[in-house]
């Protein structure tokens, strides 16, 4: 159930509804726009009279929620979110923001290189993994800890902020001081013991779409971070598994605008992941920023084809910058920037 304040709602008003939604035996989630606060009722609402809310002093509204998901659906947030960080950037408004660095963090000589020319092309975050899930257990694992921390020391010198993937709730603690921003990856996008434990953090989670996963099954994930509070939720389209062989996986661009309508959290594409082939990453990150992206996460590397990980679907870092400059004028086109 939803139930929409009025503009001039006082907070004696908000605070009143509240105390009848929890009397009713419901979980009160608020969020407050610009002009309007909706406060949110999950838990059993079914046999809740509307009309007994509907009548309150400052209410403007009430509907129930026919989707599955009550907290990521569109409703909660009518006006979108916008998630803020520290050093003013921000992921769900006008300007689009790219995510870019290797596949796995090797030595401080690559991530210092990467972060150097990231910022210089007009990149906002270093990503890079320290923890990596992979399918082979004799693959590279990454570096953990010490590697966070050669990332935090070079986006620091370069005013970049870190997003990095966690695999584990034991790992959630120790990553704290370091990222800016959890990543959940496509494998992990049903851990939902690991989403609750995100959701009782404050800090935002990048929420990667499972490899064979739904648009709806994206969205109820996010509903696990939300529901425990965390609000700073970012969904990004990896590409999906097909019957197709031409690439690692199949890029759904119209996930992108899909997803916009069903929902107020804002959308990330990943065009490394998305193809698993290096000619195709700029294409279809182009593709994506047409298509309403939010932002871009792509793979980068001092020297792309002897990556530590994910090598055939790394950019080298004049890739990189041609391309940033190409995103740049399809952002302007679209009204929007970079």
């Amino acid at each position: 159930m939803i139930v929409a304040m009025q503009e001039n709602a006082t907070e004696e008003q908000i605070d009143a509804v509240i105390s009848v939604m929890v009397e009713s035996g419901v979980e009160v989630h608020r969020t407050t726009g610009e002009v309007q606060t909706i406060l949110a009722a999950v838990g059993a609402t079914a046999g809740l009279d509307l009309a007994k809310f509907g009548s309150l002093p400052g209410v403007l509204n009430v509907h129930r929620i026919s989707s599955p998901y009550k907290l990521a659906g569109r409703g909660f947030r009518p006006e979108g979110t916008v998630v803020e960080f520290r050093n003013g950037v921000k992921i769900g408004g006008k300007q689009i923001a790219v995510m870019a660095g290797p596949c796995s963090i090797e030595s401080r000589d690559q991530i210092f290189e990467t972060a150097k020319r990231v910022k210089a092309a007009g990149g906002s975050f270093l990503r890079g993994g320290a923890f990596k899930p992979r399918s082979s257990p004799y693959s590279f694992q990454g570096m953990g800890i010490p590697g966070l921390e050669l990332m935090r020391a070079a986006a620091d010198a370069y005013d970049l902020l870190v997003v990095s993937e966690v695999m584990e709730i034991s790992q959630i603690e120790p990553m704290l001081p370091h990222v800016d921003c959890f990543q959940v990856g496509a494998r992990n996008m049903q851990n939902f013991n690991l989403l609750r434990e995100l959701g009782q953090t404050r800090k935002p989670v990048l929420l990667k779409r499972g490899m064979a996963a739904t648009l709806e099954e994206l969205l109820l994930s996010a509903e696990y971070i939300l529901s425990g509070g965390n609000y700073n939720v970012i969904l990004c389209e990896r590409g999906i598994r097909t019957f197709e062989t031409a690439t690692r996986n199949t890029m759904d661009i119209s996930a992108i605008p899909v997803t916009k309508k069903l929902t107020h959290l804002p959308m990330v594409a990943d065009p490394s992941h998305g193809t698993g082939r290096r000619d195709m990453v700029a294409p279809l990150a182009k593709a994506s920023v047409a298509a309403g992206a939010d932002a871009i996460l792509i793979e980068v590397h001092p020297n792309a084809d002897k990556a530590a990980s994910d090598a055939a679907q790394t950019l080298f870092l004049d890739q990189f910058e041609k391309l940033m400059g190409e995103m740049k004028a399809i952002a302007t086109a679209v009204g929007r920037s970079l």
